[in-house]
């Protein structure tokens, strides 16, 4: 009788960033879910998605850098008036 050896699977290291449901996202933002959909399909304000199978998905990070580009700030927007 031969000895099998199994070597231990490795698990995956987790994720350091954790995508997001549309419906984290749209309370985050204050939007409806159905906002985020129309904006999906008509790539208006183009928030970056996942597809994950069927599912949308975002990342925290796209969400963040996404939010940070659209801030004015007042001074901005003072000097522009002027």
């Amino acid at each position: 009788m031969t000895a099998t050896t199994f070597q231990s699977i490795t698990p995956l290291p987790p994720c350091s960033t954790d995508l997001l449901t549309p419906d984290q996202v749209a309370a985050t933002l204050g939007l409806s879910c159905r906002t985020l959909a129309a904006w999906r399909s008509s790539r208006r304000n183009p928030l970056p998605y996942v597809k994950v199978g069927s599912r949308v998905r975002y990342r925290p990070k796209d969400v963040s850098a996404w939010l940070e580009s659209r801030t004015h700030s007042i001074a901005a927007s003072v000097r522009n008036e002027k």
